[in-house]
């Protein structure tokens, strides 16, 4: 099975015989060609990776002929829409804009369960993420990876009281990151010290084997400390806690990836705060990868909000080091995980890296002296101090117990509001044991002591080779449990959506298939509380059902405040009913400005009748609007409220090759009357069969302008370079 690029991903094809897929890598993958120089269309570029096979250039690629260079940061997007098999298009999606890294929270719509879903090993603050999910995801992805030519690590969390056995299904299902973190299991689910850290080793041993990257939890202290910028010293202590116990657990430190948040974001002085942390964790974990993660704590609904703090963000990887760009997008403030910021926080971290492109060729951090290098000591000091101190009391558990963490005091200031947690408390107490002498297990990547050598002495590096392998060397042995759910499952989902499948009907969607979800932005001349409910009234006047506010923002109190709604569509578009004209043909600015090099040409323009609007005709003419001018068309603009016969004459006497008639007053069809006239007149002086004639406006259609005499008619949205291919193929077919 091959993707193509123009069919859409086939949700049944994946699903189909997933019970016998086994996947066909395991372990991370870093991106490939970096460090070295790269040409690129009319570029060098110094900081780039190998090139997709395919993808979806920038907006502004248009511009550099489509080209799209891919920084040499792993990408991340994380994926949470609580339907696998929607997640899988948008993993598509996110792929063909330069993703390399997806995480998938969850199969359910909320993060963490506090019981245990039929099927699944998951349990006490795991995630809700089955088998069958992780299977259909990494298959799909397999494909996908291969349209775009490029590995794609797929990722979820191994966390909750059942981490090991997440670790194993992970392994065995050829997952290639994942977060896991002890310290997150107790400071925020409350699981009990012990169990999380004796769980975490388990873990840890079998992510090992499986070659996974590693990303810890430690920035989490960001998003829940009352002042973030104050634990910038506890998050490097809890960096290294969770980093050197990776290490003894067996962990290569390359796959040992620290997550990082800049603790702050504007209006607070950003820069001046967060740049030193970002040096101080570089330095101190210089033997570790760094997942840059953007700061959400200051993260409210709006999208330029977020955008501007991701930036910023994208700054401080540049400038020190990140392996791993996360993107976090407007979701966290809206709750709204929708199929275009997946793609928007993508798409800003690939533009802002590869614009800041050999930035360090240019710009030189001040490590040795001023204000920078001192912040960077003192963090660094704070740090050891912390350390020192929780050594003194007794330990890492007995600090917990004590509040040290996620203080909002920066240390050794407390503010006494940190999260204490009891040793023998939390979920999970009093469940671990011992194990007893004689205690046996037979496989693969197990942590500790397994009692194999009383059977066979060469089967001490080689448990599994006593029972011919475990589920991890012999894929046949894992038992595949499919959804239990009879009411709430894949294929009762995909029968729902079927006509939106497999017909030409389509409706709006932002989340799932068919949703019919819609976002419109208003702007209401009231106060913030008046603009909401009269925002949700706006649009169930406009058809929308289940109207939603999802973002306000003030303009000024008295004046008026911006709205965006979200709300559902209660119809259907049937593409086929649709009369869709042609694509307008577009030829390249070189293929142009080749033709008029070779023979000149020259046009004169005008507004026509009584119609004094010109801004239209000289976005068009224009080389500042990126009008024809710039291919070298010679413009001879004639102004507004030109009588016709000027029009003609002017072409006559400037032995123009066309004319451009603009014309948006349309009541009695003045505007193709006008067309007519002109057409009119040329055969009149003789000059039709030698002269090209375009009329445009607004209110104009292409075949009605025909009709009416001209060669062509360009309605709204018209470019400079609509016009200018036309010009070129209508003279080429002239001098035939």
């Amino acid at each position: 099975m091959k993707l193509q690029p123009n069919e859409k991903l086939d949700i049944k094809n994946i699903l189909k015989d997933l019970d016998k897929y086994k996947p066909r890598r395991r372990g991370w993958t870093w991106r490939k060609g970096t460090g070295e120089h790269r040409k690129i269309g009319d570029f060098e570029y110094y900081d780039t990776a190998e090139n997709l096979e395919q993808s979806q250039p920038l907006p502004g690629g248009h511009y550099f002929n489509e080209m799209d260079p891919q920084p040499q940061n792993v990408i991340t997007t994380e994926i949470a829409s609580g339907r696998f098999e929607d997640d899988i298009r948008r993993m598509r999606m996110a792929a063909w804009h330069g993703a390399d890294h997806l995480m998938v929270i969850r199969t359910a719509g909320q993060s963490h369960f506090d019981g245990l879903i039929e099927g699944t090993p998951q349990g006490i603050g795991g995630i809700p993420i089955t088998r069958k999910q992780v299977r259909a995801q990494r298959k799909a992805l397999d494909l996908i990876e291969d349209e775009v030519g490029r590995p794609i690590n797929y990722h979820s969390y191994v966390s909750g009281v059942a981490g090991p056995e997440i670790a194993v299904m992970f392994a065995e299902e050829g997952v290639n990151g994942a977060h896991q973190d002890p310290q997150y299991n107790v400071l925020y689910r409350n699981i009990n010290m012990v169990r999380s850290f004796v769980d975490a080793a388990n873990a840890k041993k079998v992510m090992a084997w499986a070659d996974m990257a590693q990303i810890d939890g430690a920035h989490n202290a960001n998003a829940t400390a009352m002042k973030a910028w104050k634990v910038m010293p506890e998050l490097m202590v809890q960096h290294g806690l969770n980093s050197i116990f990776s290490v003894k657990c067996g962990m290569d430190k390359e796959n040992i990836c620290l997550s990082s948040v800049p603790p702050t974001a504007p209006p607070a002085p950003c820069m001046r705060i967060d740049l030193p942390y970002a040096v101080a964790l570089r330095e101190v974990f210089k033997d570790y990868k760094i997942r840059a993660q953007q700061n959400t704590k200051y993260m409210g609904s709006s999208t330029r909000e977020a955008t501007v703090t991701h930036v910023l963000n994208l700054l401080i990887s540049k400038l020190t080091r990140a392996e791993i760009q996360s993107t976090i997008t407007p979701d966290e403030g809206r709750n709204v995980p929708w199929h275009i910021y997946n793609i928007e926080g993508t798409t800003t971290a690939k533009q802002a890296l590869v614009g800041m492109d050999g930035l360090q060729e240019m710009v030189e951090i001040k490590r040795d002296h001023g204000e920078l290098a001192g912040k960077v000591r003192e963090l660094k000091e704070r740090a050891v101090l912390f350390m020192e101190e929780m050594i003194e009391v007794g330990g890492y558990f007995k600090a917990v117990e004590e509040g040290f963490f996620v203080d909002s005091g920066e240390y050794p200031e407390r503010n006494g509001d940190g999260i204490a947690r009891k040793i023998e408390g939390g979920i999970g107490v009093g469940t671990v044991y011992e194990r007893d002498e004689e205690y046996m297990a037979p496989v693969t990547a197990f942590f500790g002591y397994n009692n194999v050598e009383q059977y066979d002495k060469n089967a001490i590096d080689n448990p599994a080779s006593l029972i011919g392998g475990c589920s991890l060397e012999d894929p046949d042995k894992i038992v595949y449990i499919d959804e239990l759910d009879e009411n709430d499952n894949v294929n009762v989902r995909l029968e729902e959506t079927k006509e939106l499948r497999e017909t030409t009907k389509i409706k709006p969607e932002m989340e799932w298939a068919g949703d019919g979800i819609v976002q419109t932005t208003l702007f209401l001349p009231v106060d913030e509380r008046t603009a909401e409910f009269a925002a949700i009234e706006v649009g169930k006047k406009m058809g929308l059902e289940d109207v939603e506010v999802i973002h306000k923002e003030v303009m000024q109190a008295a004046e008026g405040t911006r709205i965006e709604i979200k709300g559902r569509v209660p119809f259907t578009i049937d593409t086929a009913d649709l009369v869709i004209p042609p694509k307008p043909k577009v030829m390249s600015d070189e293929e142009i400005r080749e033709d008029i090099d070779k023979k000149p040409m020259k046009i004169v323009a005008g507004t026509v009748g009584e119609d004094e609007h010109s801004v239209g005709l000289r976005e068009i003419i224009d080389i500042k609007h990126g009008g024809i001018e710039k291919y070298g068309i010679e413009c001879e603009y004639l102004g507004t409220s030109v009588p016709v016969e000027k029009l003609v004459d002017a072409a006559i006497e400037l032995n123009a090759d066309a004319i451009l008639a603009s014309t948006i007053i349309s009541h009695d069809d003045i505007h193709y009357k006008n067309m007519k006239k002109i057409s009119d007149l040329c055969r009149e002086k003789g000059i039709r069969d030698k002269i090209v004639l375009l009329a445009g406006g607004t209110q104009v259609s292409n075949e009605l302008a025909v009709e009416s005499g001209v060669d062509a008619g360009f309605g709204r949205g018209t470019k400079g370079v609509h016009v200018a291919t036309f010009l070129v193929e209508k003279r080429r077919e002239m001098n035939k």
